[in-house]
């Protein structure tokens, strides 16, 4: 039951959290760009930009969504396009072991932070993967690979 005493935690989850996965599962999409030459714009968030560091965009409502773009892959091969597809749900995945394995070996303590990012990381590893499209057509890093196997090495589907 959610009651007063979980307010805390919701602001937590909701600010901190759940940008936290979304910026390591964005980053986990440019580095393996990077790795194969592309030229990478990336974004947390939605609405007015707040500021920028590098290719990395803030927005104003950085806790809602986050997208990467890449152009121009030295190794434009469909391998490369599904790794990239894939690297994003895999550093959440890679965080989440490194997470326990670091709680395991009490170097972190049991703590409902780290709780709430490891499930906020599976979920979005979840949807991630999960092949669909949302209302204005852009595909879920699922369906993303799909595209790339079936048809070949399809234009950016941000754009």
């Amino acid at each position: 039951m959610f009651t007063l005493n979980d307010i805390p935690m919701f602001i937590i989850n909701f600010f901190l959290i759940l940008p936290l996965v979304t910026l390591v599962h964005e980053t986990g999409h440019v580095v393996v760009a990077r790795i194969f030459g592309g030229r990478i714009r990336y974004c947390i968030g939605t609405g007015k930009l707040l500021f920028h560091v590098g290719p990395l965009e803030v927005r104003r409502m950085y806790f809602m969504e986050g997208w990467c773009q890449y152009e121009k892959l030295t190794y434009n091969k469909t391998w490369a396009h599904v790794s990239i597809y894939l690297a994003g749900s895999l550093f959440n995945l890679a965080v989440i072991m490194m997470l326990n394995v670091l709680i395991i070996q009490e170097v972190l303590p049991v703590d409902l932070f780290f709780y709430q990012y490891s499930y906020f990381s599976v979920y979005f590893i979840f949807f991630s993967l999960f092949p669909y499209r949302n209302e204005e057509g852009k595909p879920s890093d699922g369906m993303a690979i799909y595209d790339v196997i079936r048809y070949g090495k399809a234009k950016d589907p941000i754009d």
